[in-house]
């Protein structure tokens, strides 16, 4: 744990000039954290469970409160969207899983933003793959 949220706070310190300076960032990949209740299945089953605490939340939750956006959310409010399912058999198929792997875009990448998926569908790990779709001006803002 105090690894994971030294990560996170140092990526953060590391990227807040550029995203300040309105760079077109985005962080993806397997945060292993949900940040909400609604990224979970069963939050309350899970409230003392790693990937649900508090301290992950709240440095998860602070990123976007900073400015940067879950771009799945743009698209997607609702429940009953998860990236990850533990291998216990059925729970995939009962869909009680949990939406750890985000995107984050920085302000600077926010307009450009199109789209934003998870793929439940694809099977062959633990986890789904997520995507977003980018406008192709963004690689322009980011040489600009």
């Amino acid at each position: 744990m105090p690894f994971k949220l030294a990560f996170y706070q140092r990526l953060f310190q590391r990227l807040e000039a550029p995203m300040r300076a309105g760079a077109p960032i985005v962080v993806m990949g397997d945060f292993n954290t949900a940040p909400y209740e609604r990224d979970l299945a069963r939050p309350r089953d899970n409230a003392k469970t790693s990937g649900f605490l508090p301290e992950e939340r709240e440095e998860v939750v602070r990123w976007l409160a900073s400015g940067w956006t879950d771009s799945f959310r743009v698209y997607e409010p609702g429940e009953g969207h998860y990236t990850w399912w533990s291998q216990r058999f059925g729970v995939r198929e009962r869909n009680i899983g949990w939406r750890i792997d985000l995107a984050l875009v920085s302000p600077g990448a926010r307009p450009f933003l199109r789209g934003a998926s998870v793929h439940p569908d694809v099977k062959g790990s633990d986890h789904c793959p997520i995507s977003l779709e980018l406008d192709d001006a963004v690689l322009l803002a980011s040489h600009g």
